[in-house]
């Protein structure tokens, strides 16, 4: 099984890395007349980024540009689902940034490196 993105597999797990990072907590610290110190308020867990790094590969220019769109199309504000090739899963996920860098010609078409930063909101 691939690396899908919404049951859509865009990404070959050839140097496929997921950088997970982690969960943080917000809170609110005011002032309160008559309390020496500070008021500070739990706002529970937030979200956290997650960074994936790998190669894309085609056989050429026009299919490249053409999985590069359609990955650049989950760049919507929506949330996604990511699951790895080794059944990792993580849902949740809003696609911030996608980059990418060193295109080259392979002995089977072009590959590119790319990075991708995904929000996962904790709802």
């Amino acid at each position: 099984m691939g690396v899908t993105l919404d049951g859509q597999i865009l990404f070959e797990d050839h140097r496929l890395e997921i950088e997970i990072g982690s969960f943080r907590r917000d809170s609110v610290e005011t002032a309160v007349p008559g309390l020496d110190g500070v008021l500070s308020i739990d706002l529970g867990q937030r979200s956290r980024q997650i960074k994936q790094t790998g190669v894309l590969r085609s056989k050429s220019q026009p299919q490249m540009d053409s999985k590069i769109s359609a990955i650049s199309a989950y760049m919507d504000g929506d949330t996604h689902k990511l699951v790895t090739c080794d059944g990792r899963q993580f849902d949740n996920l809003r696609m911030d940034v996608f980059k990418v860098s060193k295109e080259r010609m392979g002995g089977s078409g072009v590959e590119l490196d790319y990075e991708i930063l995904y929000t996962q909101l904790n709802i």
